[in-house]
């Protein structure tokens, strides 16, 4: 059975799902729509699919999941009206800019006996999973205390329109935390409550892309772009949690988790891949690759790969879930608990007070190489079968 995918939101990020979905033969992309026509009907045209309004997306009968890539503050509103329209959801990340909003989104599902699922799907990489393994194991014993970084001077250097990342429901909390706190829910379990600082480093941000046409505009900066947490674990681990678009230069790593046995230090959890390292007490550092696994291999960009992108995953193995009558791993239970850490962060930012953390969440099973395999087809990327993706030269 193919899962058939109806994408709506044809910005930057809609190119390597569409990209991707060659790389599973259990889902097929059928439409795309967009409030702009003219940007729908160019992703058609790429890609080989129908282009169609948001609201003759939403009533086709050939859609089973709509694939939601809209901008975040758009994300409640067209989640709530797939749902509406008897359709599964698949959200970019965040689930949604507030509680309320995620809360009510999973409520309309579970009402009409529908799926929802959300990015990241990262934390079903090659890494993630092999870092999960390890602390599952007892590798570096029960997790105590650990840093997670993700530190830049923000988007205004590369994104064409930036605009979003600097208004409500953006800023590093927002934009890149779902990442950092889904893999730490991964491998640590739900987050019982948070504390945290936090300032705006630069009142305005001037946009210096060279191929935008916002070059040169100036964007003012409407949510922290700096916060320091300090979060707390149902299993009694802390982790400080480090999110700056303040930041020219640094030397810290992405992730470091320290348990009574050892220590680990996790790849960036934007990608799917990367090496584990462990040590064990005071001895040297052990390193694990992994891009000989499934969603471990360099794949992006694909003239010059450096990072393994499999975006897609989530939702192809959502869609088999489906089939299957299972739970999926990347849904919408820990994507609401995860938008209630982030809420919980700027909260605590803003009050000074320490914030517990509502919504709950079950920690995800892990993907043993197996069930990977069964989402590619068998094969490690997905390819063997079909030998070249689509435009596989274009650089989205």
């Amino acid at each position: 059975m193919v899962t058939r995918i109806g994408l709506i939101g044809c910005g930057n990020i809609s190119d390597i799902y569409l990209l991707n979905a060659a790389r599973f033969p259990g889902i097929a992309f059928t439409a795309c729509a967009d409030l702009r026509p003219e940007a729908a009907a160019a992703k058609a045209g790429t890609y080989g699919i129908e282009a169609r309004s948001v609201d003759s997306l939403l009533a086709s009968d050939d859609v089973d999941i709509v694939l939601n890539l809209t901008v975040p503050a758009a994300h409640a509103e067209i989640s709530l009206a797939a749902i509406e329209s008897g359709k599964h959801v698949y959200s970019e990340k965040p689930l949604a800019t507030s509680v309320a909003d995620g809360e009510a989104i999973l409520a309309a599902a579970e009402a009409r006996g529908l799926r929802v699922g959300a990015a990241p799907d990262t934390v079903l990489g090659a890494a993630i999973q092999e870092a999960r393994r390890q602390i599952d194991a007892g590798v570096i014993g029960k997790p105590l205390l650990g840093v997670a970084s993700v530190l830049s001077h923000g988007m205004e250097n590369w994104h064409p329109d930036p605009t979003f990342f600097f208004k409500p429901g953006g800023g590093p909390v927002f934009d890149m935390g779902p990442y950092y706190l889904s893999t730490l829910v991964t491998l640590l379990g739900p987050v019982a409550s948070v504390q945290a600082s936090g300032q705006v480093g630069f009142e305005t941000r001037t946009v210096t892309t060279a191929n935008s046409p916002m070059l040169g505009q100036a964007i003012r900066v409407e949510v922290l772009s700096t916060v320091q947490a300090l979060l707390e674990f149902d299993s009694g681990a802390q982790v400080t949690f480090l999110a700056s678009w303040d930041v020219w230069k640094h030397g810290l790593r992405p992730l470091e988790l320290h348990g009574t046995e050892g220590s680990m230090r996790v790849p960036d959890p934007n990608w799917f891949g990367g090496a584990v390292e462990t040590a064990v007490e005071r001895g040297d550092w052990s390193s694990t690759a992994t891009d000989h696994r499934v969603f471990g291999a360099a794949n992006w960009p694909p003239a010059d790969p450096i990072h393994a992108n499999y975006r897609g995953a989530g939702i192809a193995e959502m869609a088999q879930a489906i089939e299957q009558g299972r739970p999926h791993r990347a849904n919408g239970e820990v994507a609401l608990h995860v938008l209630a850490v982030m809420a919980g962060i700027l909260e605590a930012a803003d009050s000074g007070a320490r914030v517990t953390i509502g919504p709950r969440c079950t920690r995800p099973d892990a993907l043993s190489e197996a069930e990977a395999r069964t989402l590619t087809g068998g094969t490690r990327d997905g390819l063997a079968a079909q030998p070249s993706l689509p435009f596989a030269e274009q650089d989205a």
